[in-house]
């Protein structure tokens, strides 16, 4: 039996799916009205997906993007009355906003200290993550898209070695399994990896745009990008940790309220822009702002708010709103006809076969005994959130008059993110229950 809120949000999506098809038509100027009904859609349609999904027992993610995909696949049933939302340019600009506040708060969540304490193990595992993915994932797209540009190919193996920290945490925490040496190993190194999976982006980033300029590529440019990458983040942890104590400090002096969420989100924003100043992507920004905050740094102001919020709590609300937003866009954004087209259906299973064999390859960076492998490995294969932002800023980066990332790989890639992320939780579980609990869990 459905609730009356859910219901209700039903009954108020069809009457929008019933609006006629101009309502999204583009306009001679700015015309807020398109803007706002859209997000209503797309509201609507992240609560409705994230619930469906969350009954099945799998990540809310994975619902919002299986909305975004029936919403903008509603014109293959004969119906275009939503045709135009995934053109908006304020949608795009909100979901990129919403990005940035994804991994600001992964950056919260990560703390440098555990990174450089979980060992070589972790190091290791990440590093093979990283590595084999990327190999992998460049001889599929070459073999199966061989008149692509070579660096698509790049891209499409660097969105295959993120892995999601959220989803994996999540299976160990109700499974009880998050101090386990598998738990240790498996959170260290998915944070390891995301961080390697931003230095990857970046340097493939800054090449695609040197091509794209015309620019002569060689040896050199990859290692000035390279170099860039490293010193941002390494500057950012070094430098940040006292540039954010005496600005929090700072505005302990200010008067009002609002003051630590103001702060929290300048020193985000200032970041990722100096990200995108280097060249950089700017999530690779937010990242580093959120690695770097500590609630130290602000314990004066949190003291002055009666509910003694932290800022990830205060963030909440926001990104609440703001990042379903770029999932739902990045499953309209998935052209379900491809599938219709030779090869694009044996890519898609290829790229889903390659995206689990090839984090399997973590298991020999496992070097502590009595260390289960497989289970290490399955811990691995989730890209959730993480590969869709790779794929996502891959669409928009072109070479020339080709994109670097067509529809028809997006849309194969979309696929691959969501199976990982549906098979990872029971493929992990089966795997933890057969091994004998710890004592001290």
């Amino acid at each position: 039996m459905m609730t009356r809120a859910r219901l209700v949000a039903l009954a108020a999506l069809l009457a929008v799916f019933l609006l006629p098809g101009r309502a999204f038509a583009a306009s001679g100027g700015p015309d807020l009205a398109p803007l706002l009904l859209a997000l209503v859609v797309v509201l609507l349609g992240a609560r409705l997906g994230s619930a469906l999904a969350e009954r099945f027992g799998q990540p809310p993610v994975l619902g919002e993007l299986l909305a975004g995909i029936v919403i903008g696949n509603l014109g293959l049933l004969g119906w275009h009355g939503l045709a135009g939302m995934r053109d908006l340019a304020g949608l795009e600009l909100l979901a990129q906003i919403g990005v940035l506040f994804l991994l600001f708060e992964v950056g919260l969540a990560s703390e440098v200290g555990q990174m450089l304490a979980v060992g070589r193990s972790a190091l290791l595992v990440a590093t093979l993550g990283v590595i084999a993915p990327i190999g992998l994932g460049f001889l599929v797209s070459r073999g199966f898209f061989p008149g692509h540009h070579p660096l698509t190919h790049w891209f499409v193996g660097a969105t295959l070695c993120a892995t999601s920290v959220g989803i994996t945490a999540r299976v160990l925490a109700d499974l009880g399994r998050t101090k386990s040496r598998e738990g240790r190993i498996i959170l260290g190194a998915a944070v390891i990896d995301d961080v390697q999976g931003l230095l990857v982006l970046a340097v493939i980033k800054g090449i695609i745009d040197s091509v794209d300029r015309g620019q002569v590529f060689n040896a050199g440019s990859v290692l000035l990008i390279v170099a860039k990458a490293v010193a941002f983040l390494v500057v950012a942890v070094a430098l940040g940790r006292s540039i954010s104590s005496r600005v929090f400090r700072l505005g302990a002096r200010l008067r009002g309220e609002g003051v630590l969420l103001s702060l929290a989100l300048a020193f985000c924003f200032s970041s990722a822009w100096l990200a995108g100043l280097l060249g950089l992507a700017p999530i690779v920004g937010a990242f580093a702002a959120g690695l770097v905050l500590d609630e130290v740094h602000y314990r004066d102001l949190r003291a002055r708010d009666r509910a003694q919020r932290d800022v990830q709590t205060l963030l909440k609300p926001i990104s609440t709103f703001l990042v379903p937003v770029f999932f739902v866009l990045m499953g309209m954004r998935v052209d379900l006809s491809v599938f219709g087209q030779a090869g694009i259906v044996g890519f898609t299973a290829a790229l889903i076969v390659v995206a689990i064999v090839s984090k399997q390859a973590c298991s020999l960076g496992v070097l502590d005994k009595g260390t289960d492998r497989l289970a290490v490995g399955l811990g691995m294969i989730p890209r959730g959130e993480v590969g869709l932002i790779f794929a996502g800023i891959g669409s928009g980066l072109m070479i020339g008059a080709e994109r670097v990332v067509d529809p028809m790989i997006f849309s194969a890639v979309v696929a691959m993110v969501a199976a990982t992320t549906l098979l990872t939780p029971p493929l992990l579980a089966w795997r933890l229950k057969r091994l004998p609990v710890p004592a001290d869990e």
